[in-house]
């Protein structure tokens, strides 16, 4: 059975690292890869009141202008990433990402969105401030990789999990970590980072849980007593040489902790090792 990855793409030296990545994470296994371009209309913005219709010249120029990339873009991949595990397709399209995304997720039975965390223009603002955060945000089918800019691929040898523990953990939810890990031979390490060390009693019921669920793959767990969880995880996946951060989007804790804006800066902008959002 093939698993199908989405890949959104600008074509950008960003994006196509995010490819080659998601292309090497899943060497071993067989794929299906969409790559889904939104291309741009240059005079066309969202206060026009009459949108370009498909047949329309501006529509056709921009549309053949993003198949010509795709084109380019598979020379490269069977080039350089000739892999017969690996199929490959394209979609052109004329709407907002975040639509694109869910549309596509939907038609394709997407199991998983890869993205770099770089659009073309490489503004600080649209890094895991926009695109990608949004992208995590709505995104509820599958898990979301974000792949930091300028990173090669290595067989992630250690991913941290950060978790409260405040919630219960599902085997499902869990699938994606425990695959990667396995085919890499990864160590997961569970990052609990609070002000108080102590656990409650139903804190400690679901570690059980969490452990016993990871039991078929190599874990340990570590705390940390500290204030800011960014700066926490931060410093433990460098002092660690740490190759993957992963955690459960939990909107109500996790998530509007690590992606609002102060602290974006700090795991966004400097990210240096892929972040992996499960659901």
């Amino acid at each position: 059975m093939y698993k199908r990855i989405l890949v959104p793409t600008d074509f950008s030296k960003n994006a196509l690292n995010a490819v080659r990545y998601a292309l090497d994470l899943y060497a071993k296994l067989n794929c299906e890869f969409y790559f889904l371009n939104v291309f741009k209309l240059e005079n066309y913005t969202t206060d026009a009141l009459i949108i370009p219709e498909p047949g329309s010249q501006e529509f056709e120029i921009a549309k053949a202008k993003s198949e010509e990339n795709f084109v380019k873009l598979l020379d490269m991949l069977a080039l350089h990433h000739d892999n017969p595990k690996h199929i490959y397709h394209t979609i052109p399209t004329f709407t907002f990402l975040s639509a694109a995304i869910k549309k596509t997720i939907s038609n394709k039975d997407i199991n998983l969105v890869v993205m770099g965390t770089k659009g073309a223009s490489g503004a600080k603002e649209v890094i895991f401030g926009s695109n990608t955060v949004k992208t995590m945000e709505i995104v509820s089918e599958c898990p979301v990789l974000a792949i930091p800019a300028d990173i090669r691929f290595s067989p992630p040898k250690e991913i941290v999990f950060p978790t409260d523990f405040k919630s219960g953990f599902k085997r499902k939810e869990l699938n994606y970590l425990i695959e990667i890990a396995k085919m890499h031979g990864s160590t997961i390490r569970i990052l609990h980072v609070s002000k108080k060390q102590i656990l409650k009693p139903e804190q400690e019921e679901n570690k059980i849980l969490l452990d016993n669920i990871l039991d078929e793959v190599a874990h340990s767990f570590h705390s940390l007593t500290e204030k800011n969880i960014a700066d926490s995880i931060t410093t433990f996946v460098e002092s660690r040489d740490s190759d993957m951060i992963a955690f459960i989007n939990q909107r109500h804790f996790f998530f509007e902790k690590i992606f609002t804006k102060p602290l974006i800066k700090e795991i966004g902008y400097d990210a240096t090792v892929p972040i992996l959002a499960l659901h």
